[in-house]
């Protein structure tokens, strides 16, 4: 049923009473809050009190609950808190939400341990220095050849021990870079100019890393350096053209050396080859005549055996032997005159034949069949060399 029915009832009460007033509610509650705090009810303030003191203790509640309220913060997982109280080390906290005195008893430094920072040395890029370019103080650096060298280097590293950081060292970022410069100019100091610009790039850099984290634990900076690379490195510039020019006359003669040795891996096999094949044909040659030599002697030695058991034999026999071998390779035509009997002769190949010549054969053959049979042999051995 509605609240104004004939009844006449309200939602306060039926005996006639009123809402209570906003102001009476609002001094209500102040009294019981100075009651909590142990203060006296605002109607004392009547008594001599000053009204506005209530209203100082709320607002001196709220700063308080705010000032504690600050104390309040996260840690992202990179990072790493660490808490001073009155600048003192207290402790170190990790990810996560955390609560600490505010300031001014205890102060917060964020460090973030998983951030690779990089400095220069040598140079500066755009991105560090909006001037950026050559840093000759620092690239500048005597070899131990005795040679000028500009050099440049980016060094990367990351924090490992945030309280060393904080507290060990004035200024770590500083630190680092000079002892990364003294650690490159003694480096490249014990080496020589060629080896620096060449070969000897990658193992520079370790020995700079290696030589510079001995000092960085040394100082206890709490900083790893992760990686040094070796950014450029070339003699100064006032001497640039010159040592063009060397490096391209020390590139033409290794170029005319690996000639050379390619000429030589050539030639050489095949002269030892060569060689090989002349001795080979010496010895067999050297073989041959030996043996032709013996079978020779050999030879002569039967035919002496047998000329004398029968010496007309084995001189006719020697005779014909000869005259078969003299006749066998010559085109010419003996014919004794003696003979009765027709021949048939190549008429087309005598044609040809000078006629005159014929007949001097003939007439040495026909003095020569009158004669010793070795005069004969005399003829056609004269013959043949003519």
């Amino acid at each position: 049923m509605a609240w104004n029915d004939n009844n006449n009832q309200n939602p306060w009460g039926g005996n006639g009473q009123t809402p209570p007033e906003l102001d009476a509610v609002i001094k209500d509650f102040k009294n019981k809050f100075d009651n909590f705090f142990g203060g006296k009810k605002s109607s004392d303030s009547k008594e001599g009190g000053s009204p506005s003191t209530g209203g100082f203790k709320y607002i001196f509640v709220l700063a308080l609950l705010v000032w504690l309220l600050s104390g309040i913060y996260i840690i992202d997982p990179a990072e790493k808190g660490v808490i001073l109280r009155f600048g003192a080390f207290q402790e170190e906290t990790s990810q996560g939400p955390h609560w600490h005195l505010p300031y001014p008893i205890e102060s917060l430094n964020r460090i973030n341990v998983e951030q690779i920072r990089t400095t220069q040395i040598g140079y500066r890029d755009a991105i560090s220095n909006r001037r950026g370019g050559n840093v000759s103080s620092e690239s500048l650096m005597l070899t131990k050849d005795e040679n000028m060298i500009d050099a440049k280097f980016a060094v990367q590293y990351k924090i490992n021990d945030v309280q060393a950081y904080l507290f060990n060292v004035a200024n770590p970022d500083a630190t680092l870079r000079h002892v990364v410069e003294s650690a490159i100019r003694q480096v490249v100091g014990k080496n020589t100019m060629d080896y620096v610009l060449t070969e000897g790039r990658v193992a520079i850099a370790d020995s700079i890393k290696e030589r510079s984290q001995e000092l960085l634990n040394r100082y206890q900076t709490g900083l790893t350096i992760t990686t040094v690379n070796m950014q450029d490195a070339q003699p100064p510039e006032q001497v640039q053209a010159s040592f063009s020019d060397a490096v391209k006359a020390r590139e033409d003669k290794q170029r005319l050396i690996n000639e050379a040795q390619t000429y030589a891996n050539d030639i050489l096999p095949k002269s030892r080859g060569k060689a090989a094949r002349m001795l080979e044909e010496a010895k067999a040659y050297k073989s041959q005549v030996v043996s032709k030599s013996e079978g020779e002697a050999s030879r002569f030695k039967q035919i002496l055996t047998e000329y004398e058991k029968a010496p007309e034999v084995t001189q006719e026999r020697l005779y014909r032997e000869t005259m078969e071998q003299v006749l066998a390779g010559t085109s010419k035509v003996v014919v004794d005159s003696k003979a009765n009997s027709m021949m048939y002769l190549p008429i087309d190949k005598l044609i040809n034949a000078k006629s005159a010549r014929t007949e001097v054969i003939i007439q040495e053959v026909q003095q020569g069949q009158s004669g010793q049979r070795g005069d004969v042999r005399k003829v056609f051995r004269n013959r043949e060399v003519r």
